[in-house]
């Protein structure tokens, strides 16, 4: 079974761990994008992070969910 959630709005906000991926670049992106996928501590593609989500974090991922694919762990 999948467990990619490419659409940010499907997330459950119930304080799991999510894998975020970098899939798309962020050149010619607005600066306040490149600056969130920083936040996240993401900036190469294929690269990823593993974060507690909470409504801050799922708002960012929202932001830029066109460059990331979000995985539930």
């Amino acid at each position: 079974m999948d467990n990619r959630v490419p659409c940010a709005s499907k997330i459950e906000h119930n304080m799991s761990k999510v894998k975020i991926t970098q899939v798309k670049s962020a050149i010619k992106r607005p600066e306040v994008q490149k600056r969130t996928i920083q936040a996240l501590g993401l900036g190469k593609i294929r690269k990823s992070v593993e974060v507690e989500l909470n409504p801050a974090i799922a708002g960012m991922i929202r932001a830029v969910n066109h460059l990331v694919v979000v995985e539930n762990i």
